[in-house]
């Protein structure tokens, strides 16, 4: 196993949590790795911190967005200067297991799989573990448009899977968009069932935003999926619930 691996990181206010983000990646056990971090904040005042921790190492690039794009943006335009065959997401408050790419490539390779996400645990702001989410073995599109159940943090995806696609510009939910899109196309969606990262539950992210959820959700299903406005309803009624079943059971 020698491919290249593009790492993609957008930063946007993420000062608490990058070097655990950041030294999970420079400390992978699979090391022909690419960093891309996106520095998407308005002012430049971290950007010193971040070259600190990344400690000279020659595999990291720092990408600086001239203004806030969004994580949507910056995902996109990291893809595209990316050189690897493989790219695998990190947003800069979640982190990874020493092990997580050798792991998953491991597994790609083996079983010939373009798109692979894992199990992952889901830790509050203060790194207390509070929950596992697991992965299924397999994701086809009608079963992922009732629940996205797939960690963005926990993918690796062939490069050239995203030819022709892209991160939609949502605040929330534009991962899912963008699965539910492989899945359509047929893309196996495969999971690994080994709990190799660690999902950031923080109380002012846009992913706390429950309003924004919904507004979002609602735009997958409408404008995205090409749902009719009722049955769109419906499914964000859906993934409300299913949402509120994982929180319970968390």
């Amino acid at each position: 196993m020698n491919n290249l691996v593009s790492v993609i990181m957008p930063y946007y206010n993420k000062k608490n949590y990058f070097l655990e983000s950041i030294n999970s990646a420079l400390n992978q056990t699979y090391t022909n790795l690419e960093i891309l971090i996106v520095y998407d904040n308005q002012n430049r005042d971290d950007l010193e911190y971040i070259e600190n921790c990344i400690k000279n190492d020659l595999r990291v690039k720092i990408i600086i967005n001239d203004k806030n794009k969004g994580a949507a943006y910056s995902r996109n335009k990291a893809i595209s200067m990316a050189h690897g065959e493989y790219i695998a997401l990190l947003d800069c408050d979640d982190y990874w297991e020493t092990n997580k790419i050798e792991a998953q490539l491991y597994f790609m390779l083996n079983y010939g799989y373009d798109f692979s996400h894992t199990t992952y645990q889901i830790i509050n702001y203060n790194g207390k573990i509070i929950g596992k989410i697991r992965a299924r073995e397999t994701l086809k599109y009608n079963e992922l448009l009732k629940s996205c159940d797939i960690g963005l943090s926990s993918v690796i995806l062939k490069r050239k899977l995203l030819g022709d696609m892209k991160f939609p510009e949502l605040k929330t939910k534009e991962d899912f968009v963008l699965w539910l899109g492989l899945a359509k196309k047929s893309v196996n969606l495969a999971g690994l069932d080994k709990s190799l990262m660690f999902w950031r539950q923080t109380p002012n992210s846009l992913s706390s935003s429950i309003l924004q959820k919904l507004k979002d959700a609602f735009k997958v299903y409408y404008l995205y999926e090409k749902k009719n406005f009722f049955y769109s309803i419906f499914c964000v009624i859906r993934l409300s619930v299913y949402a509120l079943f994982k929180k319970i059971n968390l």
